[in-house]
């Protein structure tokens, strides 16, 4: 562990290394080179430097003697304060600590640096005070004021030394390995501090000796709160909660936050110390809590705080994304990065978090500007990589997950998206390599020996493959390995048979869609059903089937939400994207942080950046629940009476018992936009005469709604899709992709085989068939259908 002493000397070297005129200031030139050198693989611009300069100048202003400039106190409060890391800035500019031992024993600073300032040495403590404790305690910022809280530390680190020496002989500690997967940027401390995920530790609680420990705690906190004075109590509990915060005692450290929090409520420093345990502990909401009150402390506190601000919006951030409100969150990583343009770590965070709702070139943009101040950063370049997958830049995208790699070896985030990549590239090889190299860091990854297996698949290696599922299977019970296994025995007797589906020939072969016909009113026709499929995975990603349309009625009733106008004039309930992902939480509060986050990235590609198409960050709330409606809970009835009941809400309709029928028809052109592909936004745009100002009843709304030809039928497929797209049809599987299907089942009357709904709607059949043919299908949506259609057709033939 770094002790303060040494982190000081550190600093003061580097001071005198670029205070080239010995005035015992950093000026703008000198603070320039500084920057410059402990960044050698960064090429800043001339605005760049100067943006930097003038936030560290305007943000230390206490700290910067005129004409001087930044004072010695002033750089080591920048490194207090998180704005750079002393050693990797030390060990950059190839520095070396020279050091003597006292008569004492105890390393000192060489003379020559030692004597360069003693304000600095009387904040550095005695020299076994420095020497005694975490880096932390001798800081001016968050350290430790009072003498009598030295002895409550001493005698803290005393009872945590036994702690650790009874469960460590009996084996009982645990080290986490953190270190393999992707950082958020979790940023737990005021400043750099990475003695938490170099070391962090899992302590049994169940024991009797840490009962025994959580007993001697409760003497010392109850020292603390007996001391002399207020200050005095809230130094020591903060004191306390650090150390035990240090050594990964979290549940602990939270008591006595929380108790420093009642002694000084109006305090910035314990509320943030309280929001960072809450999130280690995975209490994001109550974690939430604490910073949005250590937010409002700091804002409310003058400048006092400035220098912690942009830790608080991240670490809201952060915790905001542990809830899954990524949008919220994005909103606090701009502002961190606002208030403080060197924050590499909140660029990055942001662009992760935009990447995650699928806005893809401006999470690319924010990740390299991070990578621009910080090359070395191997979370930010797999970030980068994962944005460029995404856009179809695959090229650019192995490099910078080359990249992750190089700078982290057993990144597994990296390895994982690597093999993903090279699979969709039809490199699978190098893909099964991938996943071996993930499994080796993280050996229960059931999703990459899935993949694997797969990977070995489609690189010929089927016992290979059987093996990798095999073990799969033992890691985890779940459908998508029965089907998996299930499909590799379809191929191995397709092999066995010869047919051509093991030597790399394809297995089927595409007709034109004038070729396929259809049995029966009943079976759905291809372009219909794959418009209908298409919302239907729309609607497993976001879930929005489980939630009951009555839902929407009620955000509307109770909805207050300011009017506004748009660039056409028109008045609109209209709010920003956080806001939204706010009444998108009540509505689907059923899913788990990490399911919500890709129901908001699903709705923001396909709904929002069509609503939002000006990109102002705002939606029509009122439009927003109307074309939401449809694919909700609830009878098809009920569901377009609230997307009628929405519109009515919209200020344009305002004082009307029914709706303007040129709001129904921009209604209905929006939701073909959006749900139908071969409709896009331009069909919006077009005007048709005169705009209709007359009223529109939700009889003859829903009459236009119902019209095959401009309005939404397609609802009445996804309906059938809704009922019956879990319906398993006993051992029939798709004649092309050889899955078992799920869903309906087409059928083709004459050849007798059958396809799944996606092999149907692409128009495939197997190689053996001739592309000439007819195919007449009939669909099935469930086997009892098949049933009773079999015995008709045996009933037929007697008679």
């Amino acid at each position: 562990m770094t002790t303060r002493g040494s982190r000081s000397e550190k600093v003061k070297i580097i001071f005198h290394q670029f205070d080239v005129n010995r005035d015992g200031g950093l000026n703008r030139e000198e603070m320039s080179a500084l920057v410059v050198a402990v960044n050698p693989r960064v090429k800043f611009s001339d605005e760049q430097i100067n943006a930097i300069l003038d936030e560290v100048f305007r943000t230390y202003g206490e700290f910067i003697d005129g004409e001087k400039g930044l004072t010695f106190d002033g750089l080591l409060r920048t490194y207090d304060d998180g704005a750079g890391d002393v050693d990797r800035d030390f060990d950059a500019l190839g520095l070396e600590l020279k050091t003597l031992e006292d008569k004492n024993g105890i390393s000192q600073a060489s003379e020559e640096v030692a004597s360069s300032s003693s304000a600095v040495d009387e904040r550095v403590m005695e020299p076994h005070k420095k020497q005694r404790t975490a880096a932390w305690a001798a800081s001016p910022n968050h350290g430790i004021v009072f003498d009598d809280t030295w002895k409550l530390v001493d005698d803290l680190e005393i009872l945590i030394k036994r702690l650790k020496a009874k469960q460590s002989n009996d084996g009982k500690i645990k080290n986490d390995n953190s270190d393999a997967y992707s950082d958020p940027g979790w940023s737990r401390e005021l400043g750099p501090s990475s003695e938490i995920s170099e070391k962090r530790v899992i302590w049994d609680e169940s024991r009797h000796d840490y009962v025994v420990f959580v007993k001697e705690l409760g003497v010392l906190r109850s020292r603390a709160d007996g001391a002399r004075s207020r200050p005095e109590a809230f130094d020591g509990q903060m004191a306390i909660g650090r150390v035990l915060y240090e050594h990964c005692l979290i549940k602990e450290a939270l008591v006595s936050f929380k108790r420093a929090c009642e002694l000084t409520p109006l305090d910035v420093k314990p509320h943030f110390r309280a929001g960072n345990c809450l999130y280690v502990l995975g209490r994001h909401s109550e974690a939430k809590e604490e910073f949005l009150l250590a937010l409002e402390a700091a804002e409310s506190g003058g400048n006092q705080w400035a220098y912690l601000l942009p830790q608080i919006h991240v670490n809201l951030g952060i915790a905001l994304e542990g809830e899954g409100m990524v949008l919220s969150a994005c909103e606090h990583y701009r502002e961190a990065a606002i208030l403080c343009p060197t924050h590499f770590r909140a660029l990055k965070l942001l662009g992760s978090a935009l990447f995650g709702v699928g806005e893809y070139k401006a999470a690319v943009k924010a990740l390299e500007e991070a990578i621009y101040m910080k090359n070395d950063y191997a979370d930010a370049h797999c970030d980068m990589a994962s944005a460029l997958h995404a856009m179809g830049d695959d090229d650019n995208a192995i490099k910078e997950f080359q990249k992750a790699v190089d700078l982290k070896p057993g990144h597994v985030d990296a390895l994982y998206n690597l093999g993903g990549l090279y699979m969709d590239m039809g490199r699978y090889q190098r893909a099964s390599e991938m996943y071996t190299r993930v499994l080796g860091v993280w050996p229960n990854h059931w999703r990459a020996q899935l993949n694997k297996a797969v990977s070995l698949l489609g690189a010929g290696e089927t016992e290979e493959a059987k093996k990798a599922l095999k073990e799969a299977l033992k890691m985890t019970n779940r459908v998508e390995l029965h089907d998996a296994i299930s499909h590799l025995k379809q191929l191995q007797k397709r092999r066995s048979r010869g047919d051509g589906s093991g030597n790399g020939e394809a297995t089927f072969i595409t007709i034109e869609p004038s070729k396929f016909k259809t049995v029966g009113e009943k079976t759905t026709l291809r372009p219909e059903l794959a418009i209908a499929l298409d919302i239907r995975t729309f609607q497993r990603i976001t879930r929005l089937n489980i939630c009951e349309v009555e839902l929407m009625k009620k955000e509307i009733s109770e909805g207050d939400v300011a009017v506004s106008y748009s660039g056409s004039g028109l008045p609109e309930k209209s709010i920003r994207k956080a806001s939204l992902e706010v009444v998108l939480r009540k509505l689907l509060k059923f899913l788990k942080p990490e399911t919500f986050v890709g129901a908001v990235k699903a709705i923001n590609q396909k709904i929002l950046s069509v609503l939002d198409e000006s990109e102002s960050g705002r939606v029509d709330l009122g439009m927003f629940f109307a074309v939401l409606a449809p694919l909700c809970g609830g009878s098809v009835d009920k569901r377009k009476q609230i997307a009628y009941e929405s519109l009515l809400w919209r200020p344009i309709n305002e004082g009307n018992t029914q709706i303007k029928k040129s709001d129904a028809q921009r209604f209905i052109k929006l939701l073909r936009a959006i749900y139908i592909p071969s409709h896009g936004i331009s069909e919006i745009l077009e005007i048709h005469g005169e705009v209709d100002n007359s009223l529109v009843s939700s009889t003859e709304f829903f009459t236009m709604f119902d019209d095959r030809e401009w309005g939404f039928s397609i609802i009445s497929t996804l309906l059938r899709l809704e009922n019956g797209d879990r319906n398993r049809h006993g051992r029939h599987v798709c004649a092309t992709c050889r899955y078992p299907i799920i869903g309906s089942r087409f059928k083709e009357m004459k050849y007798r085989f059958s396809l799944c709904s996606q092999c149907y709607c692409e128009g495939k059949v197997p190689s053996t068939c001739k592309q000439e043919e007819e195919y007449r299908f009939k669909e099935y949506a469930n086997e009892a259908e098949a049933v009773k259609d079999k015995c008709l057709w045996f009933s037929s033939k007697d008679s």
